[in-house]
C-alpha cells in the first residue's frame, strides 16, 4: 500500500475523503450535542416544574402557625446535604421552611411573585442554579412563596459526560472511515500503480510494450500507447534504413567527384580548381557522415524494449577494437559483478562506446582501460582511459567540434567525438573529457531514472 505523495491522485482523493468525513462527523457531533442538550434541559425543567407543584401541594400551615410538609418530597436528593437540589417555602410573618439539603445559604424568593410558575437562572447555595417558583394564598390571605432549584452544574455534568462519550465514539468512527477510505482509494488506484510499473519495465528495456490487463477506463489508454510504441518502432527502423540508403547513394557520386578533383589537381592549368573541389568534397563528406550519424540517433532515449546491459554490451566492442588496433591492450574493469540495465537504445550506446574506444586506441601508447562504476538506481558511469599524451586543457572544449583533428597524421575524420556528443544528448547521457594521470579519460554518465 503506497502512501500519498504531493501532487498525486491518491493524496487528492484522501484529502477529499478526509474533508467529507470531518464535515460529516462534525455535523453529527454538533447536532447530537445540541439535540441532547435540548432534551436534557427540557427534562430538567419539566422535573423542576413537577417538583415545585408537588412542594406546593405538600405544604400546610400547622395550628401553631408554622409551615410544615405533610410528607417529604418524592426525590430523596432534596434530603442530602448540599446535593445541588434545594427547596424553600416562605411566608410573611412565619419562619421559613427549607429542605434538609440546604445546610447553608438561602434561595431568592423574588422568582415566586405570581401564581404562574416562573423560572430563571439564579445563584444557589452551591453555585448557579435553575430556579422555579410561584405563590399561593395562605389561610390568612398571606402570600406563600414556593421556590425549588437545581444546580446548573448537574445539568452541565450530564451534557459534558455525553459530549465526552460522543466525541470519543465519533473520533473512533472517523478514524475507521478514514482508514476505510484510504483502503478503498488504494484498491481503486491499484490499476494505475500496475500501469506505472509497466511503464518502468518498458523504460528500463525489460519489455517491448505495456503488459497486463487493465479496467475498462484504462485499457484504451494502454492499447493506444502500445500501438504508438509499435508505430514509433517501425518509423525508427524505416529512418535507419533510409539513412543507410542515403549514405550509399551519396557516397558513390561523391567518390567520383573526389576522383575527378584529384585528376584536375594533377594538371598545372587546373590544379587550383582541383584543390578547391577536393576541399569542398572533403567538407561534404564530413557533413554527410555527421548528419547521417545524427539521423541514426533518432531513437534517443527510447529503449525499444531491449535496453543496454552492462558489461555485456562492451565485450564484443573490445574484441573488435583489439583487432582494429593490434598491439594495444584493451582492459575491462568492473566495480561490481552486478549487471546494469540502462533504458537506452543499444545501437546508439554501442556506437558511442565504439567511437570513444576507437579514439582511445588511436592515441594510446599501449593500453586502454574501460571501467564501469557500481550501478545504482538505474544510473551508471563508464570511463575510458588511455595512456596517450592527452589534450591540453584549453583545447578540450574544441574536441567536440565537427571536423576537429589535433594531429593530421593520426587517421580519422574529426567527426567521432561530435557524433558521440550528439548521440549522448539524444539519449540523455553526459559525455565529458578530462586529462587523467596517464592520458585522456572520457566519461560516459547516464543518470539515475528513479525520480522520473
Amino acid at each position: 500500500m503506497r502512501w500519498p505523495v504531493p501532487g498525486s491522485l491518491r493524496l487528492r482523493f484522501l484529502l477529499a475523503v478526509s474533508l467529507w468525513v470531518l464535515l460529516g462527523i462534525g455535523a453529527i457531533w454538533f447536532s447530537a450535542v445540541r439535540i441532547f442538550s435540548h432534551h436534557v434541559e427540557q427534562s430538567y425543567h419539566e422535573e423542576l416544574e413537577v417538583h415545585v407543584r408537588e412542594l406546593g401541594g405538600l405544604t400546610e400551615i400547622a395550628p401553631d402557625g408554622r409551615i410544615v410538609l405533610s410528607r417529604p418530597l418524592s426525590d430523596p436528593r432534596y434530603a442530602e446535604p448540599l446535593s445541588g437540589f434545594y427547596w424553600q417555602v416562605t411566608a410573611e410573618g412565619r419562619a421559613p421552611l427549607r429542605s434538609a439539603s440546604m445546610t447553608r445559604g438561602r434561595l431568592d424568593e423574588s422568582i415566586a411573585h405570581s401564581p404562574e410558575i416562573l423560572h430563571r437562572l439564579n445563584s444557589g447555595p452551591t453555585g448557579p442554579a435553575i430556579t422555579y417558583g410561584y405563590t399561593r394564598k395562605g389561610p390568612a390571605g398571606e402570600d406563600i412563596h414556593f421556590v425549588i432549584s437545581t444546580d446548573q452544574s448537574e445539568l452541565d455534568r450530564l451534557i459534558n459526560s455525553f459530549t465526552r462519550d460522543l466525541t470519543a465514539w465519533l473520533a473512533a468512527l472517523a478514524a475507521l472511515l478514514l482508514a476505510t477510505g484510504f483502503a478503498i482509494i488504494s484498491f481503486g488506484l491499484r490499476p494505475l500503480d500496475r500501469l506505472a510499473r509497466a511503464f518502468a519495465r518498458l523504460r528500463h528495456g525489460e519489455t517491448e510494450e505495456l503488459e497486463g490487463r487493465y479496467p475498462a477506463e484504462i485499457a484504451p489508454l494502454a492499447a493506444d500507447l502500445n500501438a504508438y510504441i509499435r508505430q514509433n518502432e517501425a518509423m525508427i527502423a524505416r529512418a535507419r534504413v533510409q539513412a543507410g540508403n542515403l549514405a550509399h547513394c551519396l557516397r558513390t557520386p561523391l567518390a567520383i567527384i573526389t576522383d575527378e578533383a584529384e585528376r584536375l589537381a594533377q594538371h598545372d592549368d587546373s590544379r587550383a580548381a582541383g584543390a578547391v573541389l577536393l576541399d569542398q568534397a572533403g567538407a561534404m563528406e564530413q557533413q554527410i557522415e555527421y548528419q547521417l550519424a545524427r539521423a541514426r540517433s533518432g531513437a534517443g532515449r527510447k529503449p525499444s524494449g531491449r535496453g543496454v546491459v552492462l558489461p555485456d554490451v562492451v565485450l564484443p566492442i573490445l574484441r573488435a577494437m583489439e583487432r582494429l588496433h593490434p598491439g594495444k591492450r584493451f582492459t575491462l574493469v568492473s566495480g561490481s559483478d552486478q549487471r546494469a540495465v540502462l533504458p537506452l537504445d543499444p545501437v546508439d550506446y554501442t556506437e558511442v562506446l565504439s567511437i570513444l574506444l576507437d579514439n582511445a586506441g588511436k592515441w594510446a601508447r599501449s593500453e586502454v582501460t574501460i571501467s564501469i562504476d557500481q550501478p545504482h538506481a538505474g544510473g551508471c558511469t563508464v570511463a575510458i582511459a588511455d595512456d596517450g599524451p592527452g589534450i591540453p586543457e584549453a583545447q578540450i572544449p574544441q574536441a567536440f567540434a565537427v571536423g576537429t583533428r589535433f594531429d593530421p597524421e593520426v587517421a580519422g575524420s574529426g567527426l567521432g567525438l561530435a557524433i558521440a556528443r550528439d548521440l549522448c544528448d539524444a539519449m540523455g547521457a553526459e559525455l565529458t573529457l578530462a586529462n587523467g594521470a596517464g592520458g585522456l579519460v572520457a566519461r560516459l554518465h547516464y543518470p539515475s531514472t528513479s525520480g522520473e
